[in-house]
């Protein structure tokens, strides 16, 4: 049988950090001690029941049984517009100012494919969520991570972006409250990235899937649009996922610079499919929960994080309280290489983190652990590492 060779674009993607970690699972025996997964970003809770209902009501209606329409429906469009205004002060034309597809995945790897010229740079930061270096590497363009220290809380000092990489800059991509590192971004923040986006004339792309789960109950991080100029220069994404339990439902949206969404829709036209209807009516009742569903959507999160840390400091673990998303950023016990204490932990107490390095080159010596488990699977599993004894 003839073995056919992969296109040049596909051979030079990575291996994907998640495949990674399935491998290197398949390897061990969990016949008496079974594996708990604290690698997980997805959230693991049941979707509202309501969401359930709506879906499934929506899905009988015949009109939702034909193609639906690139653009998705005016009442999606709208319900969008209406909860950036209500969340974030932020006015939107449903027209020309948004665009919704089959997750956020879709936005992180197509608006770079829209927007950048073969040879330029996608900035980011390193560490970040690896889909953006393979984005970039699917734009044919080259990928300059921003590195990320914890003395700066992890937020990217732009003044550290070679000029020869800005001048080539085609695109800024950032990701707050930020994966892999937990870091929330201020205002400030957003005021400096439109700063290196209008100096350098460059758009700037938020990766917004974190967007309602801050470092506390009462810690709402900032949107990227709600900052003055935001328009003008950039984009956010968003998901379903995280904000609203709705993980396989696959609904992401974009929303801002009218001429970057119509580059997107463009592209979308030719690469990608349209959202079911009934997931487009889902999306509707969801968006427009009262805020105080949302936030006991992810009250379980701020509840995990504080007994977890409680936990690790126990172990003599040190770990960064002020820490958003459902993650928290670990650093290595000394003498670990991240993928060393990953094979660690998971040989010798079959639990399975992700290693910093699969975030890039500065997430060495830090692992990343999802508070998405449940109550017994995280304490049973925090259990086993500290019976360990990493740190002495």
């Amino acid at each position: 049988m003839p073995v056919f060779s992969a296109s040049p674009l596909v051979a030079q993607l990575e291996e994907n950090l998640f495949s990674a970690l399935e491998n290197m699972l398949a390897r061990v025996d969990t016949t008496h001690l079974p594996l708990i997964d604290l690698s997980s970003g997805s959230p693991r809770q049941p979707t509202a029941t309501a969401l359930v209902s709506t879906l499934q009501i929506a899905a009988a209606r015949p009109e939702n049984h034909d193609y639906p329409s690139f653009w998705g429906k005016p009442a999606v469009r709208q319900a969008i517009a209406d909860f950036y205004q209500r969340q974030y002060g932020v006015l939107l034309d449903p027209e020309s100012e948004i665009a919704i597809f089959q997750g956020a995945h879709i936005g992180v790897t197509g608006l770079p494919r829209a927007l950048l010229s073969p040879g330029q740079y996608l900035i980011s930061t390193d560490p970040c969520y690896p889909l953006y270096r393979s984005a970039a590497a699917q734009a044919q363009a080259q990928f300059y991570g921003i590195p990320l220290e914890a003395g700066r809380q992890f937020q990217p000092d732009f003044s550290q972006v070679p000029e020869n990489v800005a001048r080539q800059g085609g695109l800024l991509m950032l990701n707050y409250p930020h994966n892999p590192t937990g870091a929330v971004a201020s205002p400030a923040l957003f005021e400096q990235a439109l700063d290196f986006a209008q100096r350098w004339q460059m758009p700037l792309v938020h990766d917004f899937a974190y967007a309602a789960i801050g470092c506390d109950t009462e810690d709402i991080p900032p949107s990227l649009l709600a900052q003055p100029r935001a328009k003008e220069w950039g984009v956010e994404i968003y998901t379903l996922s995280k904000t609203f339990l709705m993980a396989g439902w696959r609904f992401g949206f974009a929303v801002g610079n009218a001429s970057i969404i119509n580059a997107f829709k463009k592209l979308h036209t030719h690469s990608y499919s349209t959202v079911f209807g009934a997931v487009q009516d889902a999306a509707v009742h969801a968006l427009n929960l009262p805020d105080t569903e949302i936030r006991d959507f992810t009250a379980v999160y701020h509840r995990r994080r504080i007994w977890v840390l409680e936990m690790l400091q126990r172990m003599h673990w040190r770990a960064d309280s002020r820490q958003g998303t459902f993650f928290l950023w670990l650093p290595t016990p000394p003498g670990y290489t991240s993928r060393q204490l990953t094979e660690r932990l998971l040989l010798d107490a079959h639990v399975l983190v992700a290693p910093g390095q699969g975030f890039g080159a500065c997430g060495e010596h830090f692992i990343r652990l999802s508070l998405t488990a449940d109550d017994e699977a995280l304490s049973t599993g925090l259990a086993r590492i500290a019976a360990l004894k990493l740190f002495g």
